[in-house]
């Protein structure tokens, strides 16, 4: 009955809902992975929570797209979104399809595990299933310009590996036993959504290395080449609907609502130096992958 009624008000009803199409909605996750400041906005969990639940709340959606554009970040946010993804398809029963677009690397590689396929362009970047951290030592440099650092604690490791002291061995054990937890869990979330589809040795899989969408494809790190047109297309049909579910921004391109510090009181708390470094850490991570 639903079927006839529709068919008859098909010529008044909106393309999406007349027969014959599909809806696939699009999230777009593009950028770095952490905390945003002022002079750089970033994907969190807070950020995009809200379109990912209108996208996978559309009752009408055959799938949902994710399009990936990220060379990673902080590995806890990277986790979060995954996770929510996977709570969402689940909850919604919702297939879920990963696109790449110039990067999905480190964390945002592990955003696009959490779909059910990954399809990338041959040139894309994949990969870097590993852990990175960096800093500077300024210590030698304040020693020359004769300003004397001091420190008070309460807890005799809550200075490990500050900037404007001698790095200790020790501290850099810790701090690499650290990174080894972290990889480790990496390395049990991708073979848990790959699983029999890796087909390269484990040493080269989880070295930290990245590849091209085509090599990617020869190890199992991804399922198809393609872009997101051709492949739903062919998938559901050329009349198929992709609305793009926008992540909302607010003044200076940052998220909303309420996703970290107004920018008083980032300047109060980091200051413009910070900040400042936090943007050239992020063009960093791009120029990694040749971006």
């Amino acid at each position: 009955m639903f079927e006839r009624v529709r068919d008859l008000l098909s010529p008044v009803l909106p393309s999406r809902f007349r027969p014959g199409f599909a809806v696939v909605p699009v999230v777009r996750l593009a950028g770095v992975i952490g905390v945003s400041t002022p002079l750089r906005s970033a994907l969190t969990l807070a950020g995009v929570a809200r379109p990912l639940e209108r996208a996978f709340g559309m009752r009408q959606a055959r799938a949902v797209a994710i399009v990936v554009n990220s060379p990673g970040g902080a590995p806890v946010q990277s986790h979060l979104i995954y996770r929510r993804i996977r709570q969402l398809a689940a909850e919604n029963n919702r297939p879920v399809i990963a696109f790449a677009e110039d990067v999905a690397a480190s964390g945002g590689y592990m955003i696009a595990c959490a779909a059910d396929e990954i399809v990338v362009d041959a040139s894309s970047i994949v990969g870097s299933i590993g852990v990175v951290g960096a800093t500077f030592g300024f210590n030698r440099l304040i020693e020359k310009i004769g300003v004397e650092r001091r420190v008070y604690t309460a807890g005799e490791r809550k200075v490990m590996l500050d900037p404007f002291l001698p790095e200790k061995p020790e501290d850099v054990e810790r701090i690499k036993a650290i990174q080894r937890d972290i990889h480790g869990m990496f390395i049990a979330l991708v073979k848990g959504r790959r699983g029999p589809k890796l087909a390269g040795p484990e040493s080269d899989l989880f070295s930290g290395e990245f590849w091209t969408g085509a090599k990617a494809l020869e190890l199992g790190v991804i399922d198809r080449l393609g872009d997101l047109r051709s492949f739903l297309r062919e998938r559901f049909g050329d009349k198929v609907m992709t609305p793009l579910i926008a992540v909302e921004r607010g003044l200076f391109g940052r998220r909303t609502p309420g996703v970290g510090l107004d920018l008083d009181e980032a300047a109060d708390r980091r200051g413009l130096a910070e900040d400042v470094m936090s943007a050239v850490e992020a063009r960093a991570l791009w120029a990694r992958y040749g971006l």
